[in-house]
């Protein structure tokens, strides 16, 4: 009797199909760019309420857009940060605070989110796209006596800075930051297969619809290209993956170029052969601030730093002397 038992169930058991989850697609806006989510999931329209409620909570601690953040208030009323009680324990103005700590200090300071008041001078921060007519020098000299990662410092919960002139901006990190957060959230839900981007920063996991490793591309590094034109095809599971590059924030003014890239140590756009710079790390606000200070360091040093960092891959993109598109991939080596 025990084993006409036994038989029964393994029939049933055998008759039962296990229920394969869909993957589906969410999309949104945030951080003055968009976002798209592909995931395994029955319920997308819930997922993407819990997604859209997080990205609006970083947004009001990071984003110097928004009149009211933690971000604003440290830059432009820092008194009112000290005493906002929103801003102690903040964790995510504090650990994008870290995070740019970090950077900076492994990029010797190319990477220095302190540059803001440099970068609104350019007309690449919250004080509008103004473009530059007449470069001021003697300006630009007093702008950067505000620069330096070094005259932040964190105590009681909280960034300190030594003059109220000084003010930072996080976007070099952000976005990245805000992937890292999303797929948090997704892992929490206990969702395994899943691919994240934020303004083209992206961090996945697991595999797609097809059961293959997960694929996105590097942007041809051309003005005139389109956004569906690639340099290169990049596979990528449970990394972040971020992508810095001066071909597309950019303005002409009295026939200079000047580009959203500043170098904190001197004030002025950076440009060089080196188009763009590709990083692959265990997160992407780490992938994100990484690029952003390639782009800075230039390609010789972006090679040295990769090559010493042994979290970090990265894929450059540059002109040789006969201005033609060269690759150095560390992840080939």
């Amino acid at each position: 009797m025990r084993s006409y038992f036994l038989v029964l169930s393994l029939l049933f058991l055998g008759s039962c199909k296990v229920e394969k989850i869909p993957f589906a697609k969410i999309n949104g806006s945030t951080m003055g760019t968009t976002y798209h989510i592909i995931l395994e999931s029955n319920n997308p329209e819930q997922i993407k309420r819990g997604v859209d409620s997080l990205l609006v909570e970083i947004n009001q601690a990071v984003s110097t857009y928004e009149k009211g953040s933690i971000i604003t208030l440290f830059n432009q009323d820092y008194n009112a940060y000290l005493s906002n009680e929103n801003a102690t324990l903040n964790q995510y103005f504090n650990e994008n605070y870290q995070i740019s700590k970090k950077i900076n200090q492994t990029t010797s300071g190319a990477f220095d989110p302190t540059i803001m008041p440099i970068v609104n001078y350019w007309g690449f921060g919250y004080t509008g796209k103004n473009k530059v007519q007449e470069v001021d020098t003697a300006n630009i000299l007093k702008l950067m006596s505000y620069v330096g990662f070094h005259k932040l410092t964190f105590s009681n919960e909280k960034v300190r800075k030594e003059d109220s002139q000084l003010e930072i901006d996080f976007s070099g990190v952000a976005k990245g930051y805000g992937v890292d957060k999303v797929a948090t959230y997704l892992e929490s839900l206990g969702i395994s297969n899943f691919y994240v981007e934020i303004g083209g920063e992206v961090f996945t996991k697991g595999r797609n619809a097809s059961n293959q490793v997960w694929r996105t591309g590097i942007s041809l590094p051309s003005e005139n290209a389109s956004q569906d034109e690639f340099q290169q095809i990049v596979e990528i599971s449970d990394k972040g993956i971020a992508t810095s590059g001066n071909y597309r924030i950019y303005y002409e003014s009295k026939g200079n170029i000047f580009s959203h890239t500043i170098n904190p140590k001197t004030g002025f756009p950076e440009r060089s052969n080196l188009l763009s710079a590709t990083i692959l790390a265990p997160s992407c606000a780490i992938a994100d601030g990484y690029a952003t200070a390639c782009m800075v360091l230039g390609l010789e040093k972006s090679i040295e730093l990769v090559n010493l960092q042994d979290e970090i891959e990265g894929i450059f993109v540059y002109s040789d002397e006969n201005e033609e598109f060269q690759v150095y991939d560390s992840t080939k080596k």
